[in-house]
């Protein structure tokens, strides 16, 4: 049996290389080798035990590579393509899919959906950061990569460029909108390109550091709004003359950010969810105007599948947005703990590492 190397969750603290076998390829799946893939904010809730996932698994949900094996019923790819494969692997035939969500495919259990949807990768099947990875239901979720693109171009693509742009699609961004987008990770600098993409006339970003507020800019954000010198629900209200925001993005997944984002909004303003949350969230009776405001509050989970895949790689093919710039580290795969501990720290000015096997 071929072996590979892999990182795998050992227990919360530790991800460590190992030699797993090679998976083997069933009818529907196809087996790619990695190229480049990355580690994401979720890796990390992994890595602090925040999240729960099962001991030995292979992390990491974000693949770039190329096809080294097809299953018997996969027709129209070939072995030697390049391609990107998604964060959420959509079946295509689920419940969740026929109902026009497959974000939600995931496992039914009779508590009802686990809260992951059709989050597979490094969550409950083996994933990215690895010499070999399974995709399953392969011709629902392989995209090919269009010639002339780098791995490091399309490399946000099958998370973080498809979940930030969500959070710009869920909150119904509108032309001449003003928009609030609090954090400027990799997500939120991918929603804050979103809302300027899909037509936002000012865009106020919430960051403190100064690499990444640069970037924001860059991105498209008119406005950043530092929250280390002073209260950002104030300087936001202050920049819109009290009026608020239409739309406010929370991207990074913790109370007081999500309660700043539904302070900021104008009545019947939507707050647009992207935050993975590790404990309970509150929302305050004056904030939510006690449920008198015509608020709304959405969340949206990774759009996944080969026509989101395609959609993202043709607007960087296109140069509508330029991702490749958030790769600011590189490392071999034989250096994942110590990528983890750069990425993971946010030392060194770090915005997204590509890993290399």
């Amino acid at each position: 049996m071929a072996m590979m190397k892999a990182a795998i969750f050992v227990e919360p603290g530790r991800v460590e290389l190992a030699d797993k076998r090679v998976p083997e390829v069933g009818p529907l799946d196809a087996l790619i080798r990695i190229t480049t893939t990355t580690i994401c904010g979720t890796d990390v809730h992994i890595l602090k035990g925040e999240y729960p996932v099962s001991r030995g698994l292979t992390i990491g949900h974000e693949p770039v590579g190329i096809i080294e094996k097809l299953g018997s019923a996969v027709s129209g790819y070939h072995e030697g393509q390049r391609v990107i494969a998604g964060a959420i692997t959509p079946s295509g035939h689920s419940n969740a899919c026929l109902s026009g969500c497959g974000a939600q495919c995931g496992t039914h259990s009779p508590g009802g959906w686990q809260a992951m949807g059709g989050w597979r990768f490094g969550n409950t099947i083996d994933g990215a950061q690895a010499e070999y990875l399974l995709v399953p239901d392969a011709m629902i979720n392989l995209a090919p990569i269009p010639d002339g693109l780098t791995d490091e171009q399309v490399l946000m693509c099958p998370d973080i460029l498809s979940t930030g742009f969500s959070g710009a699609e869920s909150g119904g961004v509108r032309i001449g909108d003003t928009v609030a987008i609090f954090a400027q990770g990799p997500i939120g600098l991918c929603a804050t390109a979103g809302a300027r993409l899909m037509g936002a006339a000012r865009i106020i970003a919430v960051e403190a550091l100064p690499e990444r507020a640069a970037l924001a800019q860059a991105m498209g954000a008119d406005h950043v709004v530092d929250f280390n010198c002073g209260d950002p629900v104030a300087a936001i209200m202050a920049l819109t003359q009290g009026r608020g925001v239409d739309v406010a993005i929370e991207a990074l997944g913790r109370q007081a950010t999500f309660e700043a984002a539904l302070r900021v909004l104008r009545p019947g303003g939507t707050l647009s969810s992207l935050g993975v949350y590790t404990e309970d969230l509150r929302i305050p009776l004056d904030a939510f105007a006690a449920g008198l405001g015509d608020h709304r509050i959405v969340t949206t989970l990774c759009p996944g599948g080969k026509e989101r895949m395609r959609r993202l790689m043709g607007m960087i093919a296109s140069n509508r947005i330029d991702t490749g710039r958030f790769v600011t580290h590189r490392f071999a795969l034989d250096e994942i703990a110590h990528a983890y501990t750069v990425f993971g720290q946010q030392q060194d000015g770090v915005i997204k590492v590509a890993i290399r096997p």
